[in-house]
């Protein structure tokens, strides 16, 4: 296997794991599943500036960064999420990371930044319909 092709493959991954994880982190937020909002078993109210927001945000844009549909913008839209919350709510706390408990948002911040930049690597919903959509270049070569 080439290294672009593997590059391809593991870039897939990525995405689909951080995906995954940032889609069950809004999950929990939203539905009061998986431990609830911050682990206290409940829903975030609704519409509540910025929790519901942002997990909609979460649950929404994961499940987008999953399958790879639309997924720079998915992923940069939950980068700047998670760069609010980093200095919104941690940086206030403390200046660093591990004193101001913003790991996980620094974390997903510069994953999905990495993600919007990179593109969805292989297997996204994005290529396939590209694929779909574009007219075969046989079909141009004749028509010339």
């Amino acid at each position: 296997m080439s290294s672009a092709r593997s590059a391809a493959i593991t870039l897939a991954l990525f995405r689909v794991v951080t995906g995954l994880l940032f889609a069950l982190h809004g999950a929990s937020s939203l539905f009061g599943v998986f431990g609830g909002n911050r682990g206290s078993g409940q829903a975030v109210e609704f519409a509540a500036w910025p929790g519901w927001w942002a997990a909609l945000i979460q649950l929404a844009g994961g499940i987008l960064v999953i399958v790879g549909l639309a997924a720079r913008p998915a992923a940069l839209l939950c980068s700047g999420s998670m760069a609010y919350a980093y200095f919104v709510v941690h940086q206030e706390l403390a200046l660093l990371p591990l004193n101001n408990g913003g790991e996980t948002a620094a974390l997903f911040c510069w994953s999905f930044l990495i993600i919007a930049v990179l593109g969805p690597g292989a297997f996204a919903l994005d290529g396939l319909l590209r694929r779909r959509t574009a007219p075969d270049r046989g079909e141009l070569a004749h028509a010339a």
